[in-house]
């Protein structure tokens, strides 16, 4: 038989007991006899069999035997135990009780035992006996919906292969119970149980049972010692505790305890804001009420006297005036105390970019800087503060580090880093830096994390390293809708972060080139009358010096006859176009590097065959269009592009082509009628060279011979220059103004109204030729139905079928304003989905005589977007309109719009 030296890992906590109790003998200079017994409880000998051994002698360890079921290599476990062949321990001693502890700590066993197996002379030979814990099979959930079952699993991280012990099933149970009792499930109970899983060796199953319980809501606030605020007022500083009510739908009423602990702080804030410095709350209380699963709060307070700012000196100071900090705090003597107000004129927590005294020294370069504004003294109702400033010395960055893009190149994010080394320290440039990241659209802007690294006051140095997770930026576009009178199908390809130079690359191909921040889509779009193709590329960094992209495109349209009323489609009647642009746009510097100037030339060949319209003068023929087009637009949204939470983007716009009329003199006032140039006989006659027939209707030229359109036989007659026909001439103004405005929350729960402002003129320089039937206006419905590449415009407009505010041949002018209310559901990178509710008004006019910007068809309604990289965008709106389409008497009432996109 063996002799037992430990039984179980648990005596390790015993074993501290005895060396604490061997360091008091040591100190008090007692006898060890407690020690040995205690020890004796601990080392037990099997009393039939024994192994002689000498206590507390020492040993030379001859070798280990591991026993026991493991799925470890034997000699990786007497590693990890500390243990080696040939070296002294003493029997019972510290070597031995520190190899249990080691293994202890590794979290794979449940039971470690120590035998010794025999002693030949001064040599030893030990038997670690293990008893390996048991690994996960699988988990099941049940209580839940699927979706939210595979949700809990990737937080928990409960993956096959994870060893199961007491801490596993107890971090699980209360990780998922905290989880839905912040969403007021306060009475949720979770049970985890294990089952060994027969097919596998030492292998069990979880099961986890949640019983989430109904929400507990909040059935009364009661408020006492209220005096000055009145209780409304009180109940609306709790920003996220609210009573349950039939009229408030748009923030439940939960009970979430560290967000009730948030709002008691926000009542006091409250006084604080209006004078009483004094204030607190004195008492407070939260009975829960099992009858009806409601919650009753209770709260006293005690508001103390209203008090005023006296006199504020600033101490410290050498790099700004006293003058100049006076007018960044904004606080005059006199003015009732505002505690909340100083606070954020010295350092804005929720505002990490605000305008306040502490940013106005780290963005320019004190980051070892501190401000503590200090009370000195209290006269009646006033008070004295002391603004103590210690400045420190400038920093600069040093050593700038990105890690975490597999795939995106880092040449492409340095060049967006507004952070270089050996520059001065600025925070909004830090600040600036995660904006640019995020707008990139290769990273999720929420997961953008600077972490300062060696930060050293003494040098005046620190470095920055910027986190990033990657995420999908390709997309494959899939959209399908109704416009223009019949379904719309689409089909694209983009390419958000190509690579040409590796495009003859095969180990580049992961599937694509990727990681060079170029932008390549194929398009195709296509219905039962007409079919699009199109292709774009651009390069941001063009030169690779300066931020200025470079773009072009390639498109081509064909489009048949179409009765929207009947929806018959005349595929003997065509309209062609095709279409070239490039264009740069450069990042000015001035006003602020906000500001982005567009540029670009575009050139359109529309070739109409028998495609005769009240759009057209002629049915027959060709038009070209050469256009310039420069736009000036400031967009500093952010961080995320998905769910923008400040910010804004205005921009102004003109396209234009030459003014042909003012020198090809073409009297347009007198351009002879089409019918002019027709067969004025109403038989059919005989072509003079071929014989055949010739229809009603046929163009002649001079000589009577047919030619192909009004066109030819009006230039061949000599009575008009080709130029008049061939040549568009037009320009085009838009405006267009986006806010965003976070109302309340933070950047995960924002609630952000969007406001916006658009406005559009096509104007003719000589209004005897009249507005060119292209370039036009279309408005009404989810402005996806952009189907023709003849320049036009397709403004949303929610509630109103897509292009029926316009009529068929488009408006020359509009104006449209939107407010639009934004709440995330989720804003992780595995899904950003957020809900919206709308209002908005808009029309279009076909001159600028009809122009009233007071006349508006409206609309109203909700929505809900999703952005996952694995499908892109999906949106779905449900707008009402409250006027009539033109033309019709009725209100329009109820329209469902949608896109469907998938991304990889």
């Amino acid at each position: 038989m063996k002799l037992l030296l430990v039984i179980k890992k648990e005596n390790v906590g015993l074993e501290k007991q005895v060396n604490r109790l061997n360091k008091k003998v040591v100190l008090r200079n007692i006898t060890s006899f407690f020690a040995i017994l205690l020890i004796g409880s601990i080392f037990q000998v099997n009393a039939q069999n024994t192994t002689p051994y000498e206590r507390g002698s020492q040993y030379i360890l001859g070798d280990v035997q591991v026993t026991g079921k493991l799925s470890f290599n034997q000699q990786t476990v007497i590693t990890f135990a500390g243990l080696e062949k040939g070296q002294k321990v003493i029997v019972p001693g510290e070597e031995i009780s520190s190899a249990i502890k080691k293994l202890g700590k590794l979290g794979l066993f449940s039971d470690i035992d120590v035998y010794i197996n025999e002693i030949r002379g001064d040599s030893i030979f030990l038997e670690l006996s293990l008893v390996e814990l048991p690994k996960l099979s699988q988990v099941k959930i049940v209580g839940l919906k699927k979706n939210k079952n595979e949700e809990l699993l990737k937080e928990l991280a409960l993956t096959k292969g994870k060893v199961v012990n007491e801490n596993l099933l107890t971090t699980s149970k209360n990780f998922i119970e905290k989880k839905y009792r912040k969403d007021g499930f306060y009475n949720t109970k979770v049970f985890a149980t294990i089952t060994p899983d027969t097919t596998n060796g030492n292998e069990v199953k979880m099961l986890i049972n949640v019983d989430k319980g109904t929400k507990v809501k909040i059935s009364s606030i009661a408020i006492e010692g209220n005096v000055t605020q009145t209780e409304k007022n009180v109940k609306s500083a709790m920003k996220n505790t609210k009573e349950e009510s039939f009229f408030r739908f748009w923030k439940s009423s939960k009970f979430i305890q560290q967000e009730y602990n948030e709002d008691l702080v926000n009542i006091v804030n409250k006084y604080k804001s209006v004078g009483y410095r004094d204030a607190r709350i004195v008492y407070d209380s939260v009975k829960y009420k099992k009858e009806d699963n409601t919650i009753a709060i209770k709260l006293k307070i005690e508001e103390g006297r209203k008090y005023y700012f006296g006199n504020i000196k600033f101490l410290g100071n050498t790099i700004y005036t006293d003058q100049g900090l006076n007018r960044v705090l904004g606080i005059k003597k006199g003015e009732t105390y505002n505690g909340v107000l100083l606070q954020d004129r010295i350092a804005n927590k929720k505002n990490p970019d605000a305008e306040d005294i502490t940013n106005l020294y780290q963005n320019n370069g004190y980051l070892f800087s501190s401000i503590n504004p200090v009370e000195v003294r209290t006269a009646n109702d006033t008070i004295d503060f002391e603004i103590r400033i210690m400045e420190g010395p400038l920093a600069y960055f040093n050593k700038i580090t990105v890690v975490g893009n597999d795939k995106t190149n880092d040449h492409v994010i340095y060049r967006e880093l507004r952070t270089k080394p050996g520059q001065k320290y600025s925070k909004d440039a830090l600040i600036r830096t995660i904006r640019e990241i995020g707008q990139l659209g290769f990273f999720d802007p929420e997961a953008i994390d600077p972490k300062f690294k060696n930060v050293d006051a003494s040098a005046g140095t620190v470095d920055i390293e910027y986190n990033l997770v990657e995420k999908g930026s390709s997309q494959i576009e899939l959209q399908g809708g109704y416009g223009g009178g019949g379904f719309i199908g689409t089909l694209g390809l983009s390419f958000n972060n190509f690579s040409v130079r590796n495009i003859f690359n095969k180990e580049a191909y992961k599937p694509l080139p990727m990681g060079d921040g170029q932008r390549m889509s194929l398009r195709l779009q296509g219905s039962t009358y007409f079919q699009t193709y199109s292709l774009t590329f651009s390069e941001p960094w063009f030169g690779g010096r300066k931020p200025m992209q470079f773009s072009t495109s390639f498109s081509y349209s064909k489009q048949f006859l179409n009765n929207f009323q009947t929806n018959d489609v005349d595929k003997s009647r065509s309209f062609n176009i095709t279409s070239i642009a490039i264009g740069t746009a450069k990042r000015l510097k001035v006003p602020d590097d906000f500001f982005l100037l567009s540029q670009g030339l575009s050139f359109q060949y529309y070739d109409l065959n028998n495609y005769a319209t009240s759009l057209f003068t002629f049915p027959n023929g060709s038009s070209r269009n050469l256009s310039y087009f420069i736009s000036l637009s400031r967009n500093n949204k952010g961080v995320n592009p998905i769910f923008p939470v400040y910010g804004s983007e205005f921009s102004i716009s003109a396209k234009f082509s030459p003014p042909y009329s003012f020198f090809n003199n073409v009297d347009y006032k007198d351009l002879p009628n089409q019918e002019e140039y027709k067969v004025k006989t109403t038989e059919v006659i005989p072509d003079p060279i071929t014989g055949d027939d010739m229809p009603i209707g046929t163009y002649l030229d001079d000589s009577g011979n047919p030619v192909e359109n009004y066109q030819d036989a009006a230039v061949n007659q000599g009575k008009v220059d080709q130029e008049a026909f061939y040549w568009l001439e037009f320009y085009k103004i838009k405006i267009k103004g986006d806010w965003y405005t976070k109302l309340a929350g933070k950047n995960q729960n924002a609630l952000v109204l969007r406001t916006l402002g658009e406005f559009g003129y096509l104007g003719a320089y000589n209004q005897d030729r009249g507005v060119i039937p292209f370039e036009r206006f279309f408005l009404g419905g989810d402005g996806l139905a952009n189907f023709s590449l003849d320049g036009r415009d397709v403004i949303q407009l929610r509630g109103y079928p897509n292009l029926s505010l316009s009529g068929q041949d488009g408006g020359v002018i509009y104006n449209k304003f939107s407010m639009e209310l934004r709440y995330p559901l989720t804003l992780k990178s595995a899904a950003s989905i957020y809900m919206l509710t709308f209002a908005e008004a808009g029309a279009s006019f076909n001159s600028l005589q009809e122009y009233n910007p007071f006349v508006m068809q409206r609309s109203a309604g909700f929505g809900l977007r999703v952005f996952m990289p694995a499908f892109g965008l999906l949106g779905i709106d449900f707008g009402y309109g409250f006027d009539a389409v033109p033309g019709q008497t009725q209100k329009n009432g109820w329209e469902t719009h949608f896109i469907i996109g998938q991304q990889f």
